[in-house]
């Protein structure tokens, strides 16, 4: 193959999927700069997901699973609204919190609704949230210390952003929110 940018891509044109390896190669370079001409570029992975109007993400390792909510969840009797109940998963039983209403936004759900499995040992969870998008790549040289205002009311459990171009893209820390009393709290006053 030549390496002439051009050739190289014609090169390719009969196999669709190694072109399509070799553009997002060439736009991730783009978009890191000489750092990642360089072969310095790290890479950032998390899960996009929506609350209300506000899109966020969570890191990749704070996640088991997305499943769509299962269809039947036990309510649990003196527990605050939040707490859409008990649902049981391949034997196992998983407690579903819907985190738009622990937020005070409102309540989520909708048929694009679905719940983050939480990656947790200590704190087996089910998180509702209104959509899930799937993985999202950031460059780590795109993260940022601030964090935009949300319209759920969530800065407290949001840890920097990441931005490309016009979009932010928050960072939702679910180690922050199951440490906090208020979660912790679940029994009706």
């Amino acid at each position: 193959m030549s390496t002439e940018p051009g050739n190289a891509l014609t090169a390719l044109r009969d196999t669709p999927f190694e072109l399509l390896q070799e553009l997002e190669r060439r736009s991730k370079l783009a978009l890191a700069g000489p750092a990642a001409a360089k072969g310095d570029a790290q890479e950032w992975v998390g899960i996009g997901f929506r609350l209300g109007t506000d899109w966020l993400l969570v890191a990749r390792h704070e996640v088991r699973e997305v499943m769509i909510i299962p269809s039947q969840a036990a309510r649990v009797p003196g527990a605050k609204p939040w707490v859409v109940g008990l649902v049981n998963v391949r034997g196992q039983l998983l407690p579903l919190v819907d985190l738009k209403q622990f937020l005070g936004a409102g309540t989520g759900g909708g048929h694009a609704a679905r719940v983050l499995v939480l990656n947790s040992r200590e704190f087996p969870l089910g998180i509702v949230v209104d959509e899930v998008i799937g993985f999202r790549r950031f460059l780590v040289t795109e993260f940022a210390q601030e964090c935009p205002d949300t319209v759920v009311r969530c800065e407290r459990y949001l840890d920097g952003s990441y931005n490309r171009g016009d979009d932010t893209w928050p960072i939702f820390n679910m180690a922050k929110l199951l440490e906090t009393k208020e979660f912790q709290h679940v029994a009706a006053e």
